[in-house]
């Protein structure tokens, strides 16, 4: 009942939006043909009745079971919904004119002014509305794929000597689910090899809900490179968390066989351990914790105290977490010594203005550390946007990211 309440609400919203933005339709095709007019009117119409359908398909639908087909077409409904909000700013400023003018009007004898809906404001409505969508198109045929190496320079006074010029390479967020190709990721791992990193690390988010969805591509993954080895750990869509699982033991199996098939895949999974990484005798750890989360409700299945333990002698730390809010919900109050924390887990919201100078996406109301590198006194976290997507088949200003971190002896 509950459901059915809460479906009927959305409904109605949806409804409401659509009819308010179809003023702005009828306003602007005055002067087609009637024909025309029928034709426009029920293809704007038909939107609406598609977007209800796959509401209810959705809600019908298991998280593990949702298809790239159903995902477009549900991330394309978004976008026109989205660009609907924009022509409802334009109509509001109208309405607003309007109302001033049947107040004149109506106060007045003088000549009274036309209250009727400006065709103008309607127009550049529409027509700005065309933006917002456009990105969000480009961003599934282009943006999802367009791979991007980023490259920082980071100094440390306690770096040993030995590590002066070690290269580091992060990923993260891989969501292998929602590949439709395997394609894309070999692309990727070319990128990834191509930059002869010392260690590779793997932040989180391997596969959207089930280990199933890492099969297509364990061969393409397989095949990164590392000179000391390549590291991972897990986020909060690896435990299976968002399925409905016949029995605990199920949903344990599928995650033994996502650490397994890392294993297969030539990656160290860090379960709340570390490793030790030895160069000309000299040492540094990289520890790796389970996920950590402190926005959101997401569960803190994470370790710290024992993934440090043994490490109190090494003079420079590298932690894998993947929520961001685990270093100021923990790291940075507790654990002085952690150099560099490297995570992943907002991908920027896939959706943004990412420009020099210029930084924004909706995910900062959520997250206060959520794209780049962050400084606290003598420690850093630098928040990868992630290598694939979920939800959203695409990204516009956040794009697919592959960090390389060279260290320098300050």
């Amino acid at each position: 009942m509950q459901r059915m309440f809460s479906l009927g609400i959305i409904f109605l919203i949806l409804f409401l939006v659509d009819l308010y933005v179809f003023q702005a339709v009828k306003t602007v095709s005055q002067a087609l043909t009637p024909t025309t007019q029928k034709i426009l009117y029920i293809l704007y119409w038909s939107v609406f009745a598609i977007t209800i359908t796959t509401i209810l398909l959705a809600t019908n639908t298991s998280r593990s079971g949702v298809s790239p087909g159903k995902m477009y077409l549900a991330s394309t409904l978004f976008g026109i919904f989205a660009s609907k909000l924009v022509v409802i700013l334009f109509l509001f400023t109208d309405d607003a004119i309007r109302i001033g003018k049947i107040v004149w009007n109506t106060s007045s004898s003088d000549t009274p002014f036309d209250a009727s809906r400006n065709k103008f404001l309607s127009q550049m409505g529409l027509v700005m509305a065309a933006l917002p969508f456009s990105a969000f198109v480009y961003g599934m045929v282009k943006g999802a794929y367009d791979y991007r190496v980023k490259r920082v320079t980071l100094k440390f006074p306690n770096l040993p000597k030995a590590f002066d010029g070690y290269k580091m390479l992060q990923i993260s967020d891989l969501h292998a689910g929602s590949f439709v190709s395997t394609d894309p990721l070999k692309e990727a791992v070319h990128l990834i090899n191509k930059q002869e990193a010392d260690l590779v690390f793997f932040t989180g988010d391997l596969v959207n809900n089930v280990a199933t969805e890492l099969e297509a591509h364990l061969d393409t993954l397989k095949n990164i490179k590392a000179k000391s080895g390549v590291f991972s750990v897990l986020g909060n869509h690896d435990y299976g968390d968002y399925v409905q699982w016949e029995s605990n033991e199920i949903k344990q199996r599928n995650l033994q066989t996502l650490i397994s098939a890392q294993g297969q895949m030539g990656w160290q999974v860090l379960l709340n351990e570390n490793r030790l990484i030895e160069k000309d005798g000299q040492q540094i750890a990289i520890l790796g914790v389970e996920n950590w989360g402190n926005r959101a409700g997401f569960p803190k299945y994470g370790d710290l105290d024992k993934a440090y333990r043994g490490t109190e002698h090494i003079p420079f730390k590298v932690l894998l977490s993947h929520d961001p809010s685990h270093w100021d919900g923990q790291v940075n109050e507790a654990f002085h010594d952690i150099d560099l924390t490297l995570s992943g887990h907002t991908h920027g919201m896939q959706f943004g203005v990412n420009i020099p100078g210029w930084k924004w996406s909706p995910v900062q109301y959520v997250y206060k550390q959520w794209a780049g590198l962050y400084q606290r006194g003598r420690q850093y976290l630098y928040v990868n946007t992630g290598l694939g997507f979920l939800g959203y088949p695409g990204r516009v200003g956040f794009l697919p990211e592959i960090t390389v971190f060279e260290l320098k002896s300050a």
